[in-house]
């Protein structure tokens, strides 16, 4: 097991696991996860000469939970990992690595900080450029104006969703992540009427090697301690994130980067408006190295540790 430490990087506290000794990488989780979804890339990374941190988010597990909306805004998330870097290796600028929403957020702190981060790498979700109009436009136009769901949709309204996923927190994450893994049978599980809830008509979730009940344990733990409140607040931010980007409109992430797609995950494919995630991303961060990984669904790094490791391992040793 890594060494738990709470770190005050400046508004409130995270925990972080820690382990090995050389350059700081910062290893970023997505929804609904924790820093125990790095649990198969902690070591190796170590082992390989870094000072590995997996961070909780704020909201999530141990770390500082504040009740606000605007408090998950993005600008304030990033603002926590600059603080996590000066306060584990001052001096010297760090690495950062994400999933899922890990991964936006990763992407627009090099973007927005590259004094503190030299190089990014970002799993299941590309980077598209500081964009043109908020999200929660994009998603009304496409799915809500149509009576179309969509989950982050569903999320907008706070105490609707939270009270889904707080009424059995081991079963909305399992179901949750079943569902968009590379193992569920072929299928849009998502695709039903607006007002239908999150987890209506998702599959019956089969064992999988990648989530054991031992995972499942870790996670109910987790969600049944913090709630649900913080992580879904992360969606709830969509124009302020918005607001404050415009400042880097027309810059681009010019430190190395890596992206790790899956070839069944819809976010790798920005939910059908890309067809070439790696080569959509050249326009925005031209160093930027690519893979879609075949058979794997959305939690990248928990469904193909082994390749997930050898991609990374291999990219930091060449920076």
């Amino acid at each position: 097991m890594p060494e738990m430490r709470m770190i005050d990087v400046g508004e409130l506290s995270l925990r972080c696991a820690i382990e090995g000794k050389g350059p700081l990488v910062i290893l970023v989780h997505g929804f609904p996860e924790s820093w125990y979804s790095w649990r198969h890339q902690i070591a190796p990374l170590a082992a390989a000469g870094h000072t590995v941190c997996a961070i909780d988010v704020r909201g999530y597990g141990g770390s500082d939970k504040p009740e606000a909306v605007e408090a998950y805004a993005l600008e304030r998330i990033v603002g926590d990992l600059v603080g996590l870097a000066q306060a584990l290796q001052p001096g010297a600028p760090a690495i950062l690595i994400g999933h899922d929403w890990g991964a936006p957020i990763v992407w627009n702190a090099s973007l927005t900080h590259p004094e503190h981060f030299h190089a990014v790498a970002g799993l299941s979700v590309p980077f598209a450029g500081v964009p043109n109009r908020p999200f929660t436009e994009i998603f009304r136009e496409h799915f809500t104006s149509k009576g179309r769901f969509f989950y982050q949709e569903y999320f907008q309204e706070p105490g609707v969703a939270e009270a889904e996923a707080e009424a059995d927190p081991r079963e909305f994450v399992h179901r949750m992540m079943y569902a968009i893994s590379g193992d569920v049978p072929r299928g849009d599980y998502f695709d039903k009427p607006l007002g239908a809830t999150f987890l209506a008509g998702l599959p019956d979730p089969q064992p999988v090697a990648w989530l054991t009940d031992a995972d499942l344990d870790f996670y109910e733990g987790e969600f049944r301690a913090s709630g649900f409140r913080g992580p879904l607040n992360r969606y709830r931010n969509h124009e302020r994130d918005h607001a404050w980007l415009q400042g880097w409109q027309g810059k681009r992430i010019e430190q190395p980067s890596l992206f790790i797609g899956g070839d069944r995950d819809p976010a790798t494919f920005l939910f059908g408006a890309v067809t070439d995630p790696v080569g959509m991303m050249q326009h925005f961060a031209p160093r930027v190295e690519g893979h879609v990984l075949k058979g794997v669904g959305h939690w990248t790094q928990q469904e193909a540790p082994q390749e997930v490791n050898r991609l990374l391992l291999d990219w930091l040793a060449r920076l």
